[in-house]
């Protein structure tokens, strides 16, 4: 079998942590944060575990990290 290729874009989003789970951060947090409440604001600057819909695709797009 060849070498797979890393997804270079999915490379920068995502990455896994010990337990093989794969974490990503949340959209929204770049512009128009005047109109969000503090409470929102703060709870967008945590990083997320991807929903398991998504991890098989994911997990193939950075298949060394």
């Amino acid at each position: 079998m060849p070498k797979l290729k890393t997804h270079s874009g999915a490379a920068k989003r995502f990455k896994k942590t010990g337990t093989g789970k794969i974490v990503r951060h949340q959209t929204k947090t770049r512009h128009i944060l005047s109109s969000k409440s503090p409470k929102v604001k703060r709870k967008l600057g945590k990083s997320m575990i991807v929903s398991d819909g998504d991890h098989a695709k994911v997990a193939r797009m950075i298949p060394y990290a």
